[in-house]
């Protein structure tokens, strides 16, 4: 059996080679067909646009992408071609709200903002969105409303609001949302220009989804007349070549890395490899995968409150800056991004006053 896998994934080498006859190695945006041609399966992340042109006369069954988002996937063609195809569904929760924890206690510590008791509007209740929506209640005092169309459309309009009421209630919005561009509930340019003018709160607005759910021009002119405290985006149309005004108009600006977590990163390789033994009826090695995140180099942490403790574990300014002093290097960035690990690799210990 041949996988071709984008060389970007983190701790698969040594791991995929246990199962497979043949790997071949690849930078995820230069697949091309002639090397999936004899593939029997390959393992990619969103840089790698599989439809008919890649796909054509291959023997490939089985596409995993150790990702939430399937956009960059033509599901429909796949479907025809008799491809199989999964992600990695709730890989980066915990590195997200990482992600989230973390920048809204920047906003408290740089800008002074208290969040108790104010709104959290979040755009998409799936895996991540609804663990972004407990960490805003629990953690920060928030009133949370939640938008998931489908959701409410299978469950039920109990315990879910409007767009409308979202955009106009909110005093944050968090994008949580898949990209989809068709069908009943598309969210391509969800947040338009007429989105921002139901905005009434002056939100902070952040964006960890992907980015064509904003509409760049619409958001650059919504900055620029005020109707937005704080912008903060992870994710940006036309990656990796982004609009750099728009990135230096952002409180926070961050090279599509929420989910990228050592640990994140673990569960998503450790998903896909499981999609490909069940797929193909192999076994697991004896002992599992051998897949562990690296320790970090300080892994005690002595920290004087909760919001000291998130910092020392993950500090968002330190990926805003590394973007801001060099945009075009957002790919680089991505694909050869530090060691961070969430809480749970570090011992903590809580100074007592």
């Amino acid at each position: 059996m041949k996988i071709v896998v984008d060389d970007c994934i983190p701790y698969i080498q040594g791991q995929i080679e246990k199962i497979a006859d043949e790997v071949v190695y690849r930078p995820g945006a230069e697949f091309s067909d002639t090397d999936v041609i004899d593939a029997d399966a390959l393992v990619i992340r969103t840089r790698t646009k599989c439809n008919r042109t890649l796909l054509e006369g291959s023997r490939v069954k089985l596409i995993a992408t150790a990702t939430i988002g399937m956009d960059h996937i033509d599901l429909d063609y796949c479907a025809k071609a008799g491809i199989k195809v999964t992600n990695a569904a709730g890989c980066n929760v915990q590195s997200v709200v990482q992600y989230l924890r973390s920048t809204l206690y920047l906003l408290t510590l740089v800008k002074g903002i208290d969040f108790k008791g104010k709104t959290f509007g979040v755009i998409g209740a799936g895996h991540v969105g609804s663990a972004v929506a407990r960490l805003a209640a629990e953690e920060f005092g928030f009133q949370v409303l939640l938008n998931d169309p489908p959701r409410a459309h299978n469950e039920g309009e109990e315990g879910f609001v409007s767009l409308e009421t979202l955009l106009a209630q909110s005093d944050v919005i968090s994008c949580h949302t898949l990209l989809t561009s068709d069908g009943q509930w598309p969210s391509f340019h969800l947040l338009d220009c007429f989105a921002f003018t139901q905005m009434t709160k002056k939100p902070i607005l952040i964006n960890s989804s992907r980015g064509e759910v904003i509409e760049t021009q619409a958001l650059k002119s919504a900055i620029e007349q005020g109707v937005l405290s704080e912008v903060i985006l992870d994710v940006w149309e036309h990656e990796p070549v982004i609009d750099q005004a728009l990135m230096h108009q952002c409180f926070l600006a961050t090279p599509h890395i929420a989910g990228y977590s050592a640990d994140g990163k673990v569960n998503g390789t450790t998903m896909s490899l499981n999609a490909i033994t069940s797929f193909f009826h192999l076994q697991i090695p004896d002992g599992g995968w051998t897949i562990h995140a690296p320790s970090p180099s300080n892994p005690i942490i002595y920290a004087s409150s909760r919001m000291d403790a998130a910092l020392q574990y993950y500090n968002p300014f330190r990926d805003h800056i590394a973007l801001t002093e060099n945009p075009s290097n957002f790919e680089y960035l991505r694909g050869h991004y530090p060691l961070r690990r969430e809480g749970i690799g570090y011992k903590t210990y809580f100074n007592k006053l």
